[in-house]
């Protein structure tokens, strides 16, 4: 069977959630959008900087695995994914099984542009007195791992979304 589903990875603030809503529209009705992190917050019913504060980073990741497992049997999806889903094998290993993964990736000076004008505080894993270093040392450290889990790589720095969204579904060959 062909896959019919996208799961976008990528580092915080590379356009995930905005790409992968416009994708939808794209593709056409019969695709949905999900967030994974939204869905955690759903299922866990607190917000994700919350589940960090009260419950700790490995808490937070086995919430995540469990909800890549769930969307892994889900058709016509995109899946705008945490950036630390990676991290999880058993992540990647079940929305390798429906889904072409396309790893997102923008400068690191655009990353931290982006970041820093949405507010560092909604982001738990850099919410530190020097979050320009942060965003640098956890981008370095996963970027393998996007690397790795990759089917289709595309550079956001510069590009217009319509463009990307439109490459996307040309490489995945769901829409021409």
């Amino acid at each position: 069977m062909a896959k019919d589903s996208i799961a976008l990875i990528g580092f915080m603030a590379t356009g995930k959630t905005k790409i992968g809503r416009l994708l939808v529209k794209y593709l056409g009705k019969e695709y949905q959008f999900i967030e994974t992190d939204e869905r955690i917050i759903q299922e866990v019913g607190k917000p994700i900087p919350k589940i960090f504060a009260e419950e700790g980073e490995l808490k937070f990741r086995e919430y995540e695995t469990s909800v890549c497992r769930k969307m892994s049997n889900l058709n016509k999806v995109v899946i705008s994914c945490g950036g630390g889903v990676i991290l999880d094998e058993k992540n990647i290993e079940n929305l390798r099984k429906n889904c072409h993964i396309v790893l997102l990736k923008a400068s690191l000076d655009e990353i931290r542009k982006r970041i820093l004008k949405n507010g560092k505080e909604s982001r738990p894993l850099i919410d530190k007195e020097d979050p320009k270093r942060e965003i640098a040392e956890v981008l370095t450290f996963r970027d393998p791992y996007y690397i790795a889990a990759a089917e289709i790589v595309i550079d956001t720095t510069g590009k217009k979304i319509k463009n990307i969204v439109r490459e996307i579904a040309i490489k995945t060959r769901l829409k021409t």
